[in-house]
């Protein structure tokens, strides 16, 4: 397939899903209004869909990083910094919800080959988690799972950050459903060989939630709207770009290397 029909492919499946996408959120609306008159069936509702969801999502696995890594830190601003020593360019941030389906999308397209860049010195990556789903816009239970996922994210020592990150991926709940639960997510961390009690306290507790705080202020300050977004040296990725790289990893390169 050429590049220009990758490209128009991409395209294509990314406009049919924002459609959907755009129809779902329409449907919740709708839903919200007729429940907002029969509360208490609302509760019977809703009680409903969360036991089922969950035992749903009971056999949920970790999914481990095996590829070449760069040294992994946690910066003082909460960002996850991916580099080998003396490498500051090019630098490529990552803005991401691990509730959204676009970054799962990256995740699994092009996350091993933005891994395999920062490890063999090619670029500095800087992973920005944060809350992009937010009441009043989205209705419970997204806001809820984006912030436990990207708090549990945080809580994950820096070394084991890629290991998580497509264990978050790959276990992301369907919008409007819920997920990452307390117990799915330590057990993730014990399947990855990391699980101990800061980590369980830090996860049940919330204890990164004022980094989250920050790194979604951060994110709207810079104008972040969307995820996933991918700013190379300050400046955000295009729409081409990006649709690309979801469509073929080894376009990276080029990316990285465009003047």
């Amino acid at each position: 397939m050429s590049k220009s029909a990758r490209q128009k492919s991409a395209r294509e499946r990314i406009a049919e899903e924002r459609k959907l996408q755009a129809a779902r959120e329409r449907q919740r609306k709708l839903l919200l209004g007729v429940l907002g008159g029969i509360a208490a069936a609302a509760v019977v509702v809703v009680t409903v869909v969360v036991v089922q969801n969950n035992a749903g999502q009971s056999d949920q696995k970790a999914v481990a990083y095996t590829g070449p890594l760069a040294p992994t830190t946690r910066q003082a601003d909460g960002s996850i910094l991916m580099a080998k020593e003396g490498v500051t360019a090019p630098t490529l941030e990552i803005f991401e919800d691990f509730q959204c389906p676009f970054c799962k999308k990256l995740e699994d397209s092009a996350g091993d080959a933005i891994y395999k860049a920062a490890a063999d010195g090619r670029a500095k990556v800087i992973f920005r988690p944060f809350q992009l789903f937010k009441a009043p816009n989205h209705p419970e239970p997204v806001p809820s799972v984006s912030r436990r996922g990207a708090n549990a994210a945080l809580c994950t020592p820096p070394d084991k950050w890629a290991s998580y990150a497509k264990t978050l991926y790959a276990n992301q709940p369907v919008e409007g459903q819920n997920g990452f639960e307390n117990k799915d997510l330590l057990n993730w961390a014990r399947d990855l060989g990391f699980y101990d009690a800061g980590f369980e306290k830090c996860v049940v507790g919330m204890g990164m939630a004022g980094d989250v705080d920050k790194a979604t202020e951060y994110a709207q300050k810079q104008q972040v709207n969307s995820t996933p977004t991918l700013r190379l040296n300050g400046k955000d990725l295009t729409a081409e770009q990006v649709n690309e790289l979801l469509s073929d990893p080894a376009s990276l390169d080029q990316i990285l290397t465009a003047p």
